[in-house]
Parts: structure tokens; sequence; C-alpha cells
């Protein structure tokens, strides 16, 4: 009789539990600078702020939670930006804040959040009291992303995926992701790693809050150091991190053997040779015809696709025998494919040109 009561107790306590039970298991994820955030089911509408941070969930294939974008997205042109050439239809969606270096680190319009009615927001480069703030005042979860400094690459971004992987239920596609880019730079690395001769490299025309010409470059270019290239700039001081803007007189005293050139920059540089062809008829680089157009990855922080691509088609310049079985092109395909879901690289060459190009090539339009 005791055994009995005793079945129909646990079978009574096992029916509340199941009706009283919550929707979804309660999960907790600490985010990129150390908060613990709980909640229950996984995300099904997103928002994503700040630089990089919708990049990253196209990354993880799930461009389609996304319910709204800033308006900096929509308004700063869509070329260099693969992840929106991947998926245009994102362009489609609502305004959920203006965007841009302005809304960096500063308190979101919490109206046109909630209107869009996401049940998580991702966000890059805010401080942690702030994002506190916000998502106790939108009574949502607010994940911080961590995307490294401007215009580099740092594996942090790997830990930044697995993060978010974790909340959107994509953790299997995150650590694609990272297997997939490290994988890359480890090919690119066991093909140049060995060598010994290291001609000096330059590269102009970098973007920097808008288009600039061959004075612009940086210190630590990502494709140079993934194929261990000779960066002449590296010497160079520079008050702004990583990014320098050279004097024309420093440029002829470095003469690198070889000029890359970012293609953001194409018309103004264009321009500046037809205004001074003294100058760079002085550049041997120009004068060997030494000098390559690639396309530009710095737009609303990197686009770690284009870098790897860029990398590929200067790995081939630079060292014909260590690239021989890859085509620049093919190779572009086949990187954003994988990254952004896409073979975007025709429209990219639309606008910027063949990939790796000579300066005497016709811009193919």
């Amino acid at each position: 009789m005791k055994r009995l009561w005793l079945m129909v107790c646990c079978w009574m306590l096992g029916s509340w539990l199941v009706g009283h039970a919550p929707i979804g298991l309660a999960m907790e994820i600490t985010d990129m600078v150390g908060r613990k955030i709980s909640f229950r089911d996984v995300p099904k509408r997103i928002l994503c702020l700040g630089p990089g941070a919708l990049r990253l969930i196209v990354y993880l294939d799930a461009a389609s939670l996304v319910c709204g974008i800033e308006d900096m997205e929509k308004t700063m042109g869509t070329v260099s930006r693969p992840y929106i050439l991947a998926h245009p239809e994102l362009l489609n969606l609502p305004v959920c804040g203006p965007g841009g270096p302005a809304s960096i680190n500063k308190k979101p319009d919490m109206e046109l959040i909630l209107s869009r009615m996401p049940d998580a927001v991702f966000v890059t480069y805010m401080d942690a009291a702030l994002a506190d703030a916000t998502q106790k005042t939108l009574g949502i979860p607010v994940f911080i992303l961590n995307y490294g400094a401007f215009a580099t690459f740092d594996t942090v971004v790997y830990d930044t995926l697995r993060t978010a992987g974790k909340v959107l239920g994509r953790s299997a596609r995150a650590e694609t992701v990272v297997a997939a880019i490290e994988g890359m730079r480890s090919d690119l690395h066991r093909r140049t790693a060995h060598l010994t001769e290291r001609p000096g490299v330059y590269v102009g025309g970098i973007g920097y809050r808008g288009a600039f010409g061959i004075e612009s470059t940086e210190k630590q270019y990502i494709p140079f150091d993934w194929v261990h290239a000779r960066n002449l700039a590296e010497t160079l001081e520079s008050k702004i991190g990583s990014h320098v803007f050279i004097d024309k007189e420093i440029l002829l005293r470095l003469d690198p053997e070889y000029i890359f050139l970012d293609g953001g920059g194409s018309a103004l540089i264009r321009e500046d040779a037809r205004k001074h062809p003294d100058f760079y008829g002085t550049l041997g680089a120009f004068r060997k015809g030494k000098v390559y157009w690639l396309l530009p990855f710095n737009s609303y922080a990197t686009n770690v696709d284009t870098a790897l691509a860029d990398a590929y088609a200067i790995g081939k310049i630079l060292y014909p025998k260590a690239f021989e079985d890859v085509d620049p092109e093919r190779k572009a395909d086949e990187i954003y494919t994988l990254l952004v879901g896409k073979p975007v690289y025709a429209e990219m060459k639309k606008a910027y040109g063949v990939l790796g190009r000579k300066w005497e090539e016709a811009v193919e339009r």
C-alpha cells in the first residue's frame, strides 16, 4: 500500500512539474566582456549593432534571423561588403538605429529597437555598463561581441563566433567557420614562412573613414602578415594605431619593389597619377610594372573573407612558385561561398576590377 501511495505521489508531482515547467530551458552565456547573461529560448529575431556585428551573424548562417539593420548598412554602399552582396534582402529590413562611428558605445534608440520586437541584440564596441543599462531598459538579452581592433584581424573573433554560435544554436557552424579561416591562414603560412627572398612591399590607397590616395597605408596590413611579406611601412611612426599617412618623399625613399593599391582609393590614385606623373614615374615599382590592385576589405570593420582573398592574390604575385596551384579569382569565390554563403566575387570584380591585375591594365566593368 505504501509503495502504491508513493507511486501515486510521484506521478502527481511529475504531472505538476510538467504543467508548470518553463517553456524553455534556462541558459547562461558569458559574453565577450565577461557579462553573464541568462535567457531561455534560442532567439528567433535578432538585431546587430556596431561595426562587424552583422557580418559575424552572416558568417554564422543566421541572416534569416535578423529583423532590422542599421541605417549605416543601408546607405554606405554595398559592394565593399560581401555579406550584404550575398544577402541583399537585409537591405529591405526596417532601420533599427543609425549605426556608424558616431554610434559606437552610445545609447541605442530604445524605441526603435523595441519596435522591431527582437529576442536578443548583438553589439560590438560597447562597454559593459552601457550594455547592462540597455539590457535592463529593453528587457531582452544584449550580448557584447568582440571584433578586435579596427582594420586588423584578431583571433578573438574565433571566441566571438563561438559565443554567438552558442546563443543562436549554431555552435557547429561556428566551428566550421573558425576551422575554415584558421585553415586558410595556416595554408598561407605553410606556403610562405620558409621563403628567404622577401622583396620590399607597400600598400597604398587604404581607406580611413573615407577614401584616400597612395599616401594612405598600414603598418600592420594583415594580408602582408599572412604571407610574411616585408612591409616597408612597418618602420614608420604613427599616431593613429597601425594607419599611416606617408609623405610622398618618404615613399620615394622607401622605393618598394612591389606596390599594391587598395581598390577603394582607385579614383583618387588615378587622378593623382595624372597630376603628378613625375612622382609615379620615379617609383621603381611603377617603372618596372610591379604595381597591382587589390580588393578593399576594410568597410565597417574587417571583411575577413576579402582580406583572405587579397592575401592569396599577393602570395601569387610575390611567390608564384609557392602559389602555382592557386587561381586567385577562383579562390576568392571559394572563400566567399564558405563564409557568406554565395560566390560574390563577380560583383566585386565589376566595381574594382580583376583581383591582382596590374596598374596598366584597364579596370573591367
